[in-house]
């Protein structure tokens, strides 16, 4: 295997040239978010969860996952939150409730995309995020928690 020394400016014009080949820019992402989030909302078991914990607080969360995903997809640096603790911090959340959220937003990109590699793009970021996530709510699966030893 072939390895390539990059400056950081060099990964994120790569980054975002590829994006743009895709035609990944802020409005696609924009779109992204507010037909996703629509579909989260309206989700039988997901909606509850997301309204019991941003309820009419949309406006606010909304511009912060555009951020988030303009950061992930196109690396603009726009985001500087910390997901993990905010995540942590949700009552009612099942690891299940993962696949359920990368389902839909698989559904979502596949409806949106206006280019084949769109939707494998976000969801290999979107999967590596969610075992992120789940590590840090709910640990390894395989391992004893809190005293279980």
């Amino acid at each position: 295997m072939t390895y390539r020394v990059r400056s950081a400016e060099e990964r994120r014009a790569e980054i975002q040239a590829n994006a743009a080949r895709m035609g990944v820019d802020e409005a696609f992402i924009s779109n992204l978010v507010d037909t996703f989030y629509q579909r989260v909302r309206a989700h039988t078991v997901l909606g509850p969860i997301f309204d019991g914990e941003i309820g009419d607080e949309w406006d606010v969360h909304l511009p912060k996952m555009k951020d988030f995903w303009s950061s992930v997809a196109t690396n603009s640096g726009r985001y500087a939150g910390k997901p993990v603790p905010a995540h942590q911090k949700l009552k009612g959340v099942e690891p299940q409730h993962f696949d359920l959220w990368l389902g839909l937003f698989r559904e979502t990109l596949d409806d949106i995309a206006g280019h084949p590699d769109v939707p494998d793009y976000f969801m290999e970021r979107a999967e590596r995020i969610a075992n992120s996530l789940q590590l840090a709510m709910f640990g390894l699966p395989s391992l004893p928690r809190g005293g279980e030893a």
